[in-house]
C-alpha cells in the first residue's frame, strides 16, 4: 500500500529528529577526542588557530596612501577621423560606421581629419 503525502512528512521529521540527535553525540565525542589530544600534546590556542591580528582602526585606514590614478585619464582626445557627424579618436576598436565604410572599399586616410 502506497503511503500518503503525511506519512511520508512524518517519517521525514523523524528521521530528521534521530539524524540531529546522532550528530549531537557525535560532536561530543570528537570534542572529548580534541580537548585529549590538547592536553596530551600542550597545545596553545595560538598554535591551534595562530596569532590573533590587531584589528584595523579607521585611523590607521585613512593613512594608507590613495590609489594611484592615470594622468591621461579623463581628458579628451582629438579626433582623427570623421565622417560627416560621426567621430573617431582612433583609440579602441574601429567604429561600426568606419568598418562599413572601409568594406564599402574606401581607405582609412579618407576620413583623416587634417
Amino acid at each position: 500500500m502506497a503511503k500518503s503525502y503525511g506519512q511520508l512528512q512524518a517519517q521525514i521529521q523523524k528521521l530528521q529528529a534521530e539524524a540531529e540527535a546522532l550528530k549531537a553525540k557525535e560532536v561530543k565525542e570528537v570534542i572529548a577526542r580534541i580537548r585529549t589530544a590538547i592536553e596530551h600534546y600542550g597545545i596553545t590556542p595560538d598554535q591551534l588557530f595562530g596569532k590573533a591580528k590587531k584589528a584595523t582602526t579607521s585611523r590607521t585606514a585613512a593613512k594608507k596612501a590613495p590609489a594611484r590614478k592615470s594622468a591621461a585619464k579623463g581628458k579628451p582626445v582629438a579626433i582623427k577621423y570623421r565622417d560627416g557627424d560621426n567621430t573617431w579618436t582612433g583609440r579602441g576598436n574601429k567604429p561600426r560606421w568606419l568598418v562599413a565604410r572601409l568594406e564599402e572599399g574606401k581607405q582609412l586616410a579618407d576620413f583623416a581629419v587634417s
